[in-house]
């Protein structure tokens, strides 16, 4: 036996064992689903001998390893993804709040790369890239045989360099392209002000660690400065999800008792029920809930659950629909798999995958008349003007960036017709229960 084929063989042992190691495919691997996998194991040693052997140049095996692991995930759905050691390591600075990059939060539907949405108040938001863009380019590369994760890696880079996206929108004649410059993204995960004198408004950019204490914090202050609080606006517009436990947490802020979401997968250890517990600060009052086709993930499951339990009124418009939960599975050369493992689905056992939540309420979003300046423009415009922001000084940590509070201003209630339409709900709330119906 060559030493070329010897090497072969104890790669494709190590591979082997890499696909049984993991305990649900361990129990698994003598099911009727499983018998023939030494057949494709062996012709999989063949075809990586074939390559070795007479290739036109000199193989990277661990490319080659790698390229076979990528080429498998990405055969079972758009979520599921090899990561690399350097994927794998900027995934873990991404759920801390802060990371490099345009800012925008990508899937594959339909086999096309997909916005689900910017993160505000990044690169991609200030460019105008909007939810369900469809990414045909990056840097005149085309998108159709690319990975998620490759298509990531394209779009980040170094502070201050710069990558070209070609999109296609729906009701654009022709493709639209961005030149956008690469930031430093600094996720502010939760934001907040007063809308007027009682009612609150707490914004949830996304799910990163600490986002249900900074919601916690944010709300603190709301009830402080508008004693009692008579009304809460929470706004998941163009919030592509996140962290699961903080989803969770967020909702069993709002509920007591119950169940908040559960998750259904082939294995036992899939299959987990999150409880609420009854808080140790109750906050009675009446919520709305902001979603649009930007809100996905973990917002979804914040919303179904306040929908189901009847905490909130949910308005706007249907949600993006990605009810699956992915599992990271850390491997011992510092990759890892991204493994769609199970759904999640709602108190009332409701799906959300490829249906999405459902508005209580119905309220599209009006594109402000020529000449007014669009709501997120302003919002970006009083907080660059009034808030002072230190990206590049402030060290992260578990808690990620701290919640911030954003000045009142009346103009944005009167652009906003979603917002406007929650803040009318809120007041004819308290009007309806002070009044006495025979």
């Amino acid at each position: 036996m060559s030493k070329k084929r010897a090497k072969v063989i104890v790669l494709l042992a190590a591979f082997a064992f890499l696909l049984m190691s993991y305990s649900g495919l361990r129990a698994a691997r003598n099911s009727p689903d499983n018998s023939d996998m030494y057949q494709y194991l062996k012709l999989f040693s063949d075809v990586l001998n074939i390559v070795q052997d007479n290739y036109v140049e000199k193989v990277d095996t661990k490319k080659l390893m790698y390229g076979a692991v990528n080429g498998m995930l990405r055969e079972l759905d758009p979520h599921s993804s090899f990561l690399r050691p350097e994927d794998y390591k900027e995934l873990q600075i991404e759920t801390k709040g802060k990371f490099g990059g345009l800012g925008i939060e990508i899937t594959m539907r339909d086999n096309v790369l997909t916005v689900v949405a910017p993160l505000e108040d990044t690169p991609a938001d200030r460019a105008g890239v909007l939810a369900n863009d469809q990414i045909v380019k990056i840097d005149d590369q085309p998108t159709q045989d690319m990975s998620l994760m490759d298509a990531v890696q394209k779009m980040r880079g170094p502070k201050g360099t710069k990558v070209r996206l070609t999109i296609i929108r729906k009701g654009e004649k022709k493709p639209l392209e961005f030149e956008l410059t690469r930031d430093i993204i600094a996720i502010q995960s939760v934001k907040y002000r007063t809308l007027e004198s009682g009612y609150g408004y707490v914004r949830i950019t996304s799910f990163q660690s600490g986002t249900a204490n900074d919601l916690r914090k944010a709300l603190e202050h709301l009830e402080n400065d508008n004693h009692p609080l008579q009304g809460l606006v929470l706004d998941l517009r163009n919030d592509p999800g996140g962290l699961l436990d903080q989803a969770v947490e967020v909702s069993d802020e709002f509920i007591d008792e119950g169940l908040i979401v559960y998750t259904g997968g082939r294995l036992e250890s899939q299959k987990m029920r999150f409880e609420a517990h009854k808080g140790t600060k109750a906050h009675g009052y009446p919520m709305v809930v902001l979603v649009n086709s930007g809100s996905a993930s973990a917002s979804e499951i914040v919303a179904g659950a306040l929908q189901d339990h009847k905490r909130a009124i949910i308005l706007g418009e249907p949600t993006f629909g990605k009810g699956s939960v992915q599992t990271v599975i850390p491997l011992n050369d510092g990759s890892a798999l991204r493994l769609t493992t199970s759904l999640y689905y709602t108190p009332s056992g409701r799906s959300i995958q490829a249906k999405g939540i459902e508005p209580d309420i119905v309220v599209k979003r009006e594109t402000p008349q020529k000449g007014e300046e669009p709501v997120g423009d302003e919002l970006r415009r009083i907080r660059e003007k009034d808030l002072p922001r230190h990206m590049e000084n402030q060290k992260p940590d578990s808690g990620g960036v701290k919640p911030e509070s954003i000045p009142m201003d009346s103009k944005l209630i009167d652009q906003d017709n979603q917002l406007r339409r929650a803040l009318d709900l809120l007041k004819s709330y308290k009007i309806m229960a002070q009044m006495q119906f025979n």
